[in-house]
C-alpha cells in the first residue's frame, strides 16, 4: 500500500510539475516586444482642377465645334497631392476615331516642369486642327497627366 501511494505521490507531482512547464511554456510562447518605427512616407500624385482652389475635378473637356485649321484652349490648374516634388508630363492614348491624331494635336506649357509639394499651377491646354483634316466630324480621346517623383 505504501507503494502504492508513493506512485500516486509521484504521479500527482509530475502532474503538477506538467501543469506548471505547460503555464511556463504558454507564457513563453505569448510573449511580444513592441518596436517602435519612424520613417518617411514619399508620395505623388495629381490633381488636374478647373479652378485654382482646386475645388472641382477636370473630368472631362468639351472643346465645342472646331474648323479645320484653327486652335483651341482650355486651361487646367494642376496640383501636386503628394508630399515630394514631381515633374510633369502629359501623353495623349485612345484616339477615337484612330485617323484624327494625325490632323489633331495637344500640347501644354507644363511639359517637364518640376511642380513642389502641395503646389498648385496653371496649365494651358493648346489643340490644333490641321488645315488638312478631311472625313472627321467627331473626335475622342484621352488626356493623361504624369508626376514623375523628382528626387
Amino acid at each position: 500500500m505504501a507503494m502504492q501511494k508513493m506512485q500516486v505521490g509521484i504521479v500527482l507531482i509530475v502532474g503538477i510539475v506538467g501543469v506548471a512547464a505547460t503555464v511556463l511554456a504558454a507564457t513563453l510562447l505569448t510573449a511580444y516586444q513592441q518596436i517602435n518605427n519612424t520613417g518617411i512616407v514619399k508620395a505623388i500624385g495629381v490633381g488636374v482642377y478647373e479652378d485654382a482652389g482646386c475645388t472641382k475635378n477636370v473630368t472631362s473637356i468639351n472643346w465645342g465645334v472646331l474648323y479645320p485649321d484653327t486652335n483651341a484652349s482650355f486651361t487646367v490648374y494642376i496640383k501636386n497631392e503628394g508630399n515630394i516634388p514631381m515633374t510633369l508630363n502629359m501623353t495623349i492614348s485612345n484616339w477615337n476615331p484612330t485617323q484624327a491624331a494625325q490632323y489633331i494635336t495637344l500640347n501644354w506649357n507644363r511639359e517637364d516642369y518640376v511642380l513642389g509639394a502641395k503646389s498648385v499651377i496653371q496649365a494651358n491646354l493648346n489643340l490644333s486642327v490641321s488645315p488638312n483634316i478631311a472625313e472627321i466630324t467627331n473626335f475622342q480621346f484621352d488626356i493623361i497627366i504624369i508626376g514623375i517623383e523628382n528626387a
